[in-house]
């Protein structure tokens, strides 16, 4: 079937009301829940073919949170579905104002590769919530798991309502080219430029989950050695193949020497004195990034790693130090177990390297200075983040997910996801009793004077 008759499909299901019923998207929610849970072994067993994925890794970053996440939606689905009361101003006595949620109509989902399970089933589940339907399409560079949620999702539902297309650029060309209600992107920055170009053919709306440098920015307060830990977790989880891993570091110097000792001691107790030959220590998804990150490292640099393996596109956990800003690794997203450490001689050198550079999709700071704090976090814009932390702020479904300018627009997760794929309807009714006639012409001194009382 080709993609405009798939669509076609999904819109003659849509037409049929069926799944505006809540009863129906709650059945839909409880048979994916069931089906992740037959797949389970399976997911992990292609995880590990395509990412070396452990299967600790893939229940915690990818199976787990998808559960977690399709619970925490299909228990709160009815009361986010419910009409919303609204107050009336005095002015349009006597009504009731209400909001209404409704279904976009056939959305597209769109899904990288390196959080292949909950990047394109965290989307589906709000997408079916809120009574959609949906085409799913996973990426080519994941295509063991790409082909065990395929077969998931045909087992699951019928491809009226939601149907996967598998393939690499020449199918998502098509599908661009198709007319969709609502198109949902997570991947680069090229790639997303493309979409949003597309979706403006038919002023299709967007969500897009881009990217960017996210910084990790560390004063003389920090606590050093909890800070090397999360550091150390956040940047090589997934290999660094984490949209928002730690890019690179901005450090105090009078701190870093010591900063460098913890996280090189950190790295070592996670991943062994042998990370290539950790089997829960993860690779690159192919030889093209495998390449491309070996190519930004600067051997002189290296004070930490630098070993890899070709046969296995693997990378050991790299930290690389006196780092400047006109360095290859800080002139695009790493997306590699590269870290960078870039020393600054205050808060404000780093506040100004920052302010200067693409908004990121995520920001970490590591302080113990109240008044540090409250100054990135009103000063720089970024999609969000972490005091004295990193990554986990995308682990919750009770705040949204999503970048700001160039890492992307929209955001997800919880309720977010819910209202990204409807459309809220504002409706006014108003009653017959009684019709104020102050809006009605002939005007006059007497009317303008009431219009003035009212509406201030």
């Amino acid at each position: 079937m080709g993609n405009e008759e798939l669509v076609k499909k999904q819109r003659t299901f849509f037409a049929s009301g069926k799944t505006l019923s809540l009863s129906f998207r709650i059945k839909a929610l409880d048979r994916l829940e069931q089906t992740i849970i037959r797949y389970e072994q399976e997911l992990y067993k292609a995880l590990r073919k395509d990412l070396g994925k452990s299967k600790t890794e893939s229940y915690m970053c990818e199976v787990g949170l998808t559960l977690s996440e399709l619970r925490f939606i299909r228990r709160h689905i009815r009361a986010w579905s419910r009409d919303r009361l609204v107050r009336t101003p005095l002015a349009q006595f006597h009504a009731k104002s209400f909001t209404v949620q409704e279904p976009y109509g056939v959305v597209l989902v769109m899904s990288p590769w390196n959080y292949p399970v909950l990047l394109t089933l965290e989307p589906l589940i709000g997408a079916l919530a809120a009574g959609n339907c949906c085409v799913v399409k996973p990426s080519a560079y994941s295509p063991a798991t790409s082909k065990i949620l395929a077969q998931m999702i045909r087992d699951t539902f019928p491809s009226g309502y939601v149907s996967v297309v598998e393939g690499g650029r020449e199918e998502n060309q098509s599908l661009l080219e198709q007319r969709f209600d609502y198109i949902f992107f997570t991947g680069g920055v090229n790639v997303g430029r493309l979409v949003m170009e597309k979706a403006s053919a038919h002023l299709t709306p967007v969500t897009l989950e881009l990217g960017g440098k996210s910084p990790c920015i560390i004063d003389h307060t920090a606590d050093l050695k909890l800070a090397a830990r999360r550091i150390v977790f956040g940047k090589y989880l997934n290999c660094g193949q984490t949209c928002v891993a730690p890019d690179y570091v901005l450090i105090e110097q009078s701190i870093k020497n010591r900063f460098l000792g913890y996280v090189k001691k950190e790295i070592i107790r996670m991943y062994g004195e042998k990370p290539l030959a950790n089997p829960d220590y993860g690779k690159m998804i192919n030889r093209k990034h495998f390449d491309r990150v070996l190519h930004l490292i600067d051997d002189r640099k290296v004070v930490h790693g630098g070993e890899n393996s070709a046969d296995t596109c693997q990378i050991a956990p790299t930290v690389l130090d006196r780092v400047l800003e006109e360095d290859a690794v800080m002139q695009e997203e790493i997306f590699g177990p590269v870290l960078p450490i870039l020393t600054v001689s205050s808060m404000g050198e780093a506040y100004a390297f920052v302010k200067k550079r693409p908004q990121p999709l995520a920001l970490y700071l590591f302080t113990s200075d109240a008044r540090t704090e409250r100054y990135f976090l009103e000063k720089v814009p970024f999609g969000g983040g972490c005091v004295n932390d990193t990554v986990i702020h995308l682990a919750t479904p009770h705040m949204g997910f999503g970048g700001v300018g160039g890492s992307g627009m929209g955001s997800y997760h919880g309720r977010k996801s819910f209202e990204t794929f409807s459309h809220e309807k504002s409706i006014l009714k108003k009653y017959t009793w009684i019709d104020l006639p102050l809006r009605y012409q002939p005007y006059s001194g007497f009317k303008e004077g009431m219009v003035r009382m009212f509406v201030r």
